[in-house]
């Protein structure tokens, strides 16, 4: 259960940072998007309805007017506003598929005969005791997208991770095996099977949710969801999935709901036309075939086709927001076609319609219902055998049942001691009992038997925790802490099972290298909790409101603590007092990154490519400006141990003049670009052989590659790794382990000889 302490930092946090429009979640799709390529929080702020408030403050170099002249995009061509998640989804595509991992050597030991270092999953598989609304613990580990059981076999079931792949289970939940490791992109925003033929299995990568931008196309499974391969890349590359949809009656087609539009596919998905442009959230197909009709939810409203989705016309419903679409939902009654509800959020408020026969009736939901993330979590399923029943999720999902003329409206996630996690992205029931239905969240999926009274977590054994940032213990691999997406800071004590020290959403974390036992770890914003028994408890330290990024950085040496942030953030009495440390950095210009040389010098990285060091004096910080590798987001900086004039960093952002990976061997004097080799996608990290100052290792949103001779020649080192998104490297110096943190595919580690 949480105790008082963690609801006091949760109101702290809300007293520094009021939640905004659209969510904390916003905030991180905005830096995660911000980092790479501003074409891409382009797209963002055109599609949705954004407050000047919500855009992003910290941006790159002359980017502010991109996002200005981003408002006015909607009305033109869709493939304008895209060309850059399609530029960028083509190249992590190809980055992926030039790994050249057979599925049949992932998670194997290396061919006879051969000597290439094999990842290893460290984890975690399971997560007890994780967080919820309510008074309960459960077990967490990571977001779902997307939730598919086999119409044949209601023990068989198929989920699709944000960033993790297809995940497939045989026996109810009870086991589960990872299905696409090697495929170009593990972002699934949708998963379905053939109901006519359930070995078929068609999957929509790219997440619409948040990692749209990974679309790497259509895939297929031929096996029932055991071995996939790319049906078809075109013309969904760096484009996500809401939404895919078999024809009961015509299973050659196809319909997919995207951040790009409404697809059809009329040859079983080998290729796709568009057929209405504008983003396309959800789609409901009568059981007679989509010639007798489609509803579809757009970004302009709810739509009509008669014949097979060539045509649409608007849905006249009564009481209609004047305000835009922030997202909308529908669903039908399969065993009774004409009941159908549409689910949207407008404004501040929620709006829900069912359709009897042909006539729309607006329904009042529960105002408790939240908006605020939207865009993010927000569906309708319409239970399948019943008139008067349907689920509608948000933050929390609620079951509304209806008698004569009166529904009766439950909170189902939130409910006390029977809470699951929140934020509620899909709801799937079980074939021939309707009582039996799937959830999936931020937190993974769960199952009731009992249409959300009581539930059952079936997250164990699913890897798919999303890591943000690692901090290690310098005696033992063995023990490693991870900051988390929504599922708060956890702790690796050798096996995969890990515990959960801390709620919230987990940023970044420190050892301090000297006392080992003394660890800290932020949430958002500039916030830090102290530990001096490694997790089992915290306190609280309070550092002063600054802006920052959503994650700031954090370093930590004995007593000496900094945060990154407008300003630098420092205590050097392990966080009793702080000082705040003008960085004289321009307008919209923040901290990215830091790398403490010792606890009186650390160097800071900004989103405009400045280095900069502080040094302490004994009675001051004094800045020096070191010269800029580029004019470019700065997302790691290591030192080499054996040459602390040797600096080395990598940037995330691919758009812009220079390269992504740097060295510099006169502290900072000057820079050496040493991209040749790699491919051309964000680096997110780096990190030094100590024994080996030549080898160097770094992490990219698809792969890890290493160097051997200062960065004039690269090889990707990512034998055994999925093609998740690498984020986070730790080398463990005494164990001769590197150790490497991912999203939504949790860490692996790996032997350096």
């Amino acid at each position: 259960m949480k105790t008082n302490r963690d609801a006091k930092i949760d109101r702290q946090i809300r007293q520094k940072t009021p939640s905004p429009a659209g969510g904390k979640v916003l905030r991180r799709l905005f830096a995660y998007l911000g980092e790479r390529d501003p074409g891409l929080n382009n797209d963002v702020v055109a599609t949705f309805v954004i407050p000047k408030a919500t855009v992003p403050k910290f941006v790159f170099p002359k980017q502010t007017s991109r996002i200005k002249a981003a408002r006015t995009l909607s009305a033109r061509p869709v493939k304008r506003r895209v060309a850059a998640a399609k530029s960028f989804g083509a190249a992590l595509s190809k980055a992926a598929t030039s790994l050249a991992h057979p599925p049949r050597t992932r998670g194997r030991a290396a061919a006879p005969g051969t000597a290439a270092a094999l990842w290893q999953s460290l984890g975690p598989d399971h997560v007890p005791s994780g967080q919820t609304y309510g008074t309960n613990r459960v077990d967490v580990i990571g977001r779902l997208s997307s939730i598919a059981v086999d119409p044949r076999d209601a023990k068989h079931l198929l989920v699709g991770a944000a960033g993790g792949g297809i995940w497939e289970s045989k026996n109810s939940g009870a086991n589960w095996s990872p299905c696409t490791d090697a495929m170009p992109s593990l972002a699934i925003g949708a998963v379905t099977f053939d109901p006519s033929s359930p070995a078929r299995v068609y999957a929509g990568s790219g997440e619409g949710n948040f990692y749209a931008n990974l679309g790497a196309g259509v895939y297929l499974s031929t096996d029932g969801g055991s071995n996939w391969t790319v049906l078809a890349s075109a013309p969904f590359v760096g484009v996500g999935f809401y939404d895919l949809v078999v024809d009961p009656a015509t299973p050659a087609t196809l319909y997919a709901a995207t951040t790009n539009g409404f697809y059809k596919s009329t040859n079983s998905g080998k290729s796709w036309t568009l057929k209405r442009v504008g983003r396309c959230w959800d789609i409901s197909v009568d059981p007679g075939g989509g010639t007798v009709e489609i509803l579809a939810s757009f970004q302009d409203g709810l739509f009509v086709s008669t014949n097979g989705g060539n045509a649409f016309a608007a849905v006249a419903m009564p009481s209609l927001p004047s305000a835009a679409w922030t997202r909308l939902a529908v669903d039908r009654v399969a065993s009774a076609p004409d009941i159908a509800y549409a689910f949207g959020a407008a404004g501040n408020a929620s709006h829900f319609w069912r359709r009897s026969g042909t006539a729309w009736k607006k329904i009042k939901v529960p105002a408790s219902l939240s908006v605020n993330q939207s865009w993010y979590d927000w569906f309708v399923a319409a239970t399948p055998d019943k008139k008067g029943q349907v689920y509608i999720g948000a933050i929390d999902t609620l079951r509304g049942d209806l008698s004569g003329t009166t529904w009766t409206w439950t909170n189902i996630t939130t409910q006390g001691n029977n809470s699951i996690h929140p934020d509620q992205h899909c709801l799937t029931f079980a074939p021939g009992a309707s009582s039996t239905i799937y959830a999936g969240n931020d937190g993974g999926i769960y199952r009731s038997t009992n249409s959300g009274r009581t539930w059952k977590s079936l997250n164990k054994g699913l890897a798919i925790t999303e890591i943000e940032y690692m901090a290690s213990d310098p005696a033992t691999s063995k023990w490693l802490m991870a900051g988390t997406q929504d599922n708060g800071t956890l702790r690796h004590t050798g096996g995969t099972k890990w515990d959960h020290i801390a709620d919230g959403d987990g940023g970044d974390c420190g050892v301090d290298q000297q006392t080992s036992n003394i660890i800290y770890h932020s949430y958002y914003n500039v916030t830090l909790e102290r530990s001096t028994n490694k997790g089992n408890s915290w306190s609280p330290l309070s550092p002063p409101n600054v802006a920052s990024l959503f994650y700031p950085p954090v370093e930590v040496v004995g007593p000496t603590l900094a945060i990154g942030a407008v300003s630098l953030v420092v205590s050097r009495n392990s966080g009793a007092s702080w000082a705040i440390v003008p960085l004289g950095l321009a307008a919209n210009e923040v901290a990215t990154t830091m790398r403490a040389l010792d606890s009186n010098a650390v160097l800071l990285g900004t989103n405009f490519g400045k280095i900069l060091q502080m040094d302490w004096t004994g009675t001051a910080w004094k800045k020096t400006t070191h010269a800029s590798p580029a004019a470019k987001y700065i997302s790691c900086i290591a030192v080499d141990p054996s040459n602390p004039q040797r600096y080395w960093v990598t940037s995330s952002q691919v758009s812009g003049a220079g390269g992504r990976v740097f060295r510099s061997d006169n502290g900072g004097t000057s820079w050496v670009n040493c991209t040749t080799g790699l491919p051309n996608i964000p680096f997110n990290s780096i990190v030094v052989d100590p024994a080996d100052f030549r080898r160097v290792w770094v992490a990219g949103d698809v792969g890890v590659y290493q160097t051997s001779d200062l960065g004039a020649s690269w090889a990707p080192f990512s034998n055994g790794l999925p093609n998740a998104m690498a984020v986070d490297l730790i080398f463990h110096r005494q164990d001769r382990k590197l150790i490497c943190g991912t999203r939504n595919r949790g860490a692996w580690i790996v032997d350096i000889p």
